[in-house]
């Protein structure tokens, strides 16, 4: 059947997430816009929200700095030099979209994209529906359409993030006196809505209040499907990740592009993947994305962390930004798949396109990792433990621990398997003579050979009422974490 999937929840959830997002694991998409030119953060991909509102410096309670008075200290009153004055200084001379593409599949990542329009409006692709494009303006290119090309051509999946759906709040239109709030500017920074309403939509608390106030027209939710059947007709993607505006879109625009994302994918014959946030659709119709978090044992369900390379929680490129680790990363990308989810990287490039060096070496040297380990991740499958060790987090909120940082152990283990290979995957190198105690589980035998992935050779080993005692090397093979691939005999 062309067409099996119809505009309902009980018919969307019949969609299965695809065996290649299962198998990729690890995929790399970009922030980058009009806010890649001040690059002014934390959080640089809000500037356009903050640089018009007063006394946001510590909203959400992660706020480092004051957009708001940085902008009128940089370029003066938002007032006389608005947003909209940075597009002829996102210049993109240097953007290459083949060098992006070599970068990201280097790294090790099997899926990658641009976020096609942020929640300034702007978008990255020439929409039929504004004028006000990278296609027409700044770069004066298809940064989408060039990236599918390149990424496609690397044999990647290709992935298109949407945050649209936020743009309906996202500028204070009430602001007399601002270019926001002039008509001549409508089509960029949207509909001259509840001019007089002033709820913050950083303030969580009152979201729902918030959005029952102020809902977006039917002309808004008509251009969100509009643009993102355009980038479905021109790009076909094979990822759709959406960011959490999806909450207040109407139910039957929710319904009606799923359906028709779907039933477009059976048409190319390949399978497709659609990402949400916390409850924005219902269990089953898509895969849940939890921003900067991650869980604390295995789920029954798969879903995946979106994170970024700076230590800030920038998104955008962020001038002086610091950067995590390498090591960081690699183990929330292994503590994921160990649990059944998987992890999407950001990256912000600067205004002229160019990849920041800093990160540049934290994807050389992920790649680096995944090349020698790889098969410790990718096609792989959770076992029936996701590790063992004191290292473990805590979930808060609605989904995920949005306190990044852990430090693992040399007791700290993660499992991943693959036909009948157990991956036993040390977060730091363990003792000399050390025991896996999860593994004690296993038949007396059933351990056919141990090895360590990098280093030449099998390893000792010997099983034990505690557990599997290993002897490792003296030296280690990598740095970030080790891989001992342990292979069970499949006879009884």
């Amino acid at each position: 059947m062309t067409n099996p999937f119809n505009p309902d929840w009980r018919s969307l959830r019949e969609h299965t997430t695809p065996q290649w997002f299962r198998d990729a694991k690890f995929g790399i998409y970009t922030h980058w816009g009009i806010y890649s030119v001040p690059a002014i953060g934390p959080n640089t991909s809000w500037y356009g929200h903050n640089m018009y509102r007063e006394g946001t410096a510590l909203e959400s309670g992660r706020r480092e700095s004051n957009q708001f008075d940085e902008h009128i200290t940089t370029f003066g009153p938002a007032s006389k030099f608005g947003y909209k004055d940075f597009i002829p200084q996102f210049t993109a001379e240097h953007f290459d979209a083949d060098e992006w593409a070599e970068m990201f599949q280097n790294a090790g990542a099997r899926f990658a994209g641009p976020v096609g329009e942020h929640h300034d409006g702007f978008s990255m692709w020439p929409t039929k529906t504004s004028r006000w494009n990278a296609a027409e303006m700044g770069p004066k290119r298809d940064v989408v359409g060039l990236l599918e090309k390149a990424i496609k051509g690397r044999g990647m999946k290709y992935m298109v993030a949407m945050h649209h759906a936020e743009h309906w709040w996202f500028f204070p239109h009430w602001l007399k006196g601002h270019d926001v709030s002039d008509p001549a500017f409508t089509e960029f920074y949207g509909e001259l809505h509840s001019q007089n309403l002033q709820i913050d939509p950083h303030n969580w608390k009152r979201e729902d209040e918030w959005a029952a106030m102020d809902r977006p027209s039917k002309a808004f939710l008509e251009k969100w499907k509009a643009r993102l059947h355009e980038v479905v007709e021109n790009y076909s993607p094979d990822y759709i990740w959406f960011d959490f505006g999806l909450k207040f879109v109407h139910e039957q625009y929710k319904q009606d592009f799923l359906s028709y994302y779907y039933n477009k994918a059976n048409e190319w014959n390949r399978e497709v993947v659609v990402t949400y946030k916390w409850s924005d659709l219902p269990p089953g119709t898509a895969s849940v994305d939890i921003e900067l978090g991650r869980m604390s044992d295995q789920t029954y369900f798969d879903w995946i962390t979106d994170t970024t390379v700076d230590d800030g929680q920038a998104w955008g490129y962020m001038k002086g930004a610091r950067y995590k680790t390498p090591t960081e990363l690699l183990q929330y990308l292994i503590d994921n798949v160990s649990k059944n989810g998987y992890m999407l990287l950001n990256v912000g490039p600067k205004a002229d396109g160019t990849i920041p060096d800093e990160a540049q070496a934290i994807l050389a040297e992920m790649g680096q990792w995944l090349h020698l380990n790889g098969e410790a991740i990718y096609g792989t499958a959770p076992w029936s433990l996701y590790g063992e060790g004191p290292t473990n987090f805590k979930v808060e909120g609605a989904f995920g621990d949005l306190t990044e940082k852990h430090h693992f152990t040399g007791e700290d283990f993660r499992f991943t398997t693959k036909q009948n290979v157990l991956y036993a995957i040390s977060m730091r190198w363990p003792g000399p003579d050390f025991i896996i105690k999860s593994i004690k589980a296993l038949y007396p035998g059933e351990v056919e050979k141990v090895e360590l992935l990098g280093h030449k050779g099998p390893l000792n080993f010997r099983q034990t009422p505690d557990g599997l005692q290993i002897e490792r090397p003296k030296v280690a093979p990598c740095d970030h974490a080790q891989v001992f691939k342990i292979t069970r005999r499949k006879d009884r």
